[in-house]
């Protein structure tokens, strides 16, 4: 049984051929169709790679090369803590430490309830205010682990 809907199989062939089924518009086809479904799963991959006429493990060897893609979903707040040079001197690992703690989940894992999944990043170019992370589209700065159940706290419904 498959794991993900025809409806989404469906949308994942209506945007490649928005594309006009373009293998020069594969990052943008994968891009849209991370935004419409969250995530890039093997089923998705398999659509793209039969509608662009290229090999299934073009298409997975682009989704595993950038970070940005995603082959799990995500937690509806994704929660993305920087261990660039700024933030990890200013302590984010610490920070990172206790997100993990807070949400009882590892990095690359999302909650049981779906609602926050934890990942790092090299950079959010928010140096200034290091050390830094962000929720969805809110970026945190300046954090210490002492904020990280209060921050998190703000998100439950």
């Amino acid at each position: 049984m498959s794991k993900i809907s025809c409806e989404a199989l469906s949308r994942t062939a209506e945007i490649c051929e928005k594309f006009n089924c373009d293998p020069g518009e594969l990052i943008s086809i994968l891009h849209e169709c991370q935004n419409t479904l969250g995530y890039l799963p093997e089923e998705v991959q398999k659509v793209i790679a039969d509608k662009l006429g290229i090999p299934v493990q073009k298409v997975y060897g682009v989704v595993t090369f950038y970070s940005f893609f995603s082959m799990v979903p995500k937690g509806k707040y994704p929660v993305s803590v920087c261990l660039g040079t700024a933030c990890y001197v200013r302590g984010s690992d610490k920070v990172l430490e206790e997100f993990r703690r807070v949400l009882g989940i590892d990095v690359g894992e999302t909650t049981p309830d779906g609602k926050f999944s934890l990942d790092c990043l090299r950079c959010v170019g928010a140096c200034g205010l290091a050390p830094v992370a962000t929720i969805g589209e809110k970026v945190y700065g300046r954090l210490n682990p002492s904020d990280i159940k209060k921050i998190v706290s703000e998100f439950e419904d």
